[in-house]
């Protein structure tokens, strides 16, 4: 029987291995356009590195440089070939600028909208850095309006329903919303109508007091008091004793604790969570499987708690 062409044809055409100090030595000399900086750039002498090139050459049948009196010109081979090998170099050099001490550094970039990072997150993250004291965590901020590609995260945690196009979520914290407010103005309300003589603070999202309304039984009250684009900007502003905000109590547990707040009826709306989210596009490296792992671990620890401590 004869041969599967198509097995002689691989083994024909397979090129051995080419040498990395071959590789280096053109990539040098081709940014440099001179054998001789390249030598001084890798530390080894102008004859090494025209050597090398020039074996590099033979090894691919190919020209790769243009010798001229005064320095080099690439052809269009050696023009073909360079950013291939200018970014392969550059990425490992990157890799190994994260390691250290003998473990291996890996920046994690995670956007969380404000609430939930003061409320929540900030509490726990030591035992994250003590847990995983390689991984560089860097967080950035947000209203719950983000961009995970164009802002380069690799997570976002943000409030909402879970549904926001390529990306996969996974649901992290319910946050149910409820009145807060000073002791002073609680001090005024008997009954969840009394706050129709108060007043009160909003959110971008307009059903969440009507919301509120109905689930205390009552029709919707206007609500006229200023806007925020954050729960804890609202809510710092209601602790001011500017009116009563609609915020999740479970982000605020120092404050009610404090006595700063009070949480003076037991009426709450449910109207959306907090989710990690990431990219379906983008596949997960070791620190941020890390990551999902140990925040979901501590999101299971707190589910079951109904104080609003989280």
């Amino acid at each position: 029987m004869p041969d599967d062409p198509r097995k002689s044809f691989s083994f024909r055409t397979m090129r051995p291995h080419l040498p990395l100090n071959a590789l280096r030595a053109f990539e040098s000399s081709a940014r440099q356009l001179n054998f001789t900086r390249a030598a001084q750039e890798l530390n080894v002498t102008q004859a090494a590195v025209s050597q090398q090139v020039r074996a590099l050459e033979d090894r691919l049948g190919c020209t790769l440089f243009k010798r001229l009196p005064r320095g080099l010109a690439l052809t269009d081979e050696g023009r073909a070939l360079l950013p291939v090998l200018s970014d392969a170099f550059g990425r490992i050099e990157q890799v190994l600028k994260q390691f250290d001490g003998g473990h291996f550094h890996e920046v994690l970039t995670v956007g969380v909208v404000g609430t939930f990072a003061v409320g929540w997150l900030m509490p726990r993250l030591r035992r994250f850095g003590e847990a995983h004291p390689f991984v560089e965590l860097r967080l950035l901020t947000h209203n719950n309006l983000v961009d995970l590609a164009a802002e380069g995260l690799d997570f976002a945690i943000r409030f909402g329903d879970g549904v926001w196009p390529g990306t996969h979520a996974t649901r992290l914290l319910d946050a149910p919303l409820t009145a807060l407010c000073t002791p002073a103005i609680a001090r005024r309300l008997a009954a969840p109508a009394d706050l129709g003589r108060e007043t009160l603070l909003r959110s971008y999202r307009s059903d969440e007091w009507p919301d509120w309304f109905v689930a205390a039984g009552l029709a919707p009250s206007p609500a006229t008091g200023p806007v925020f684009d954050s729960s804890r900007l609202m809510v710092e502003a209601a602790m001011q004793g500017a009116g009563i905000a609609l915020a999740p109590p479970r982000m605020f547990a120092r404050e009610l604790q404090a006595g700063q707040l009070v949480r003076p009826f037991a009426t709450e709306v449910h109207t959306g969570a907090y989710w990690l989210t990431g990219l379906k596009s983008r596949p997960p490296t070791p620190a941020m499987q890390l990551f999902r792992d140990w925040i979901c671990g501590e999101a299971n620890a707190a589910s079951g708690d109904d104080s609003g401590a989280g």
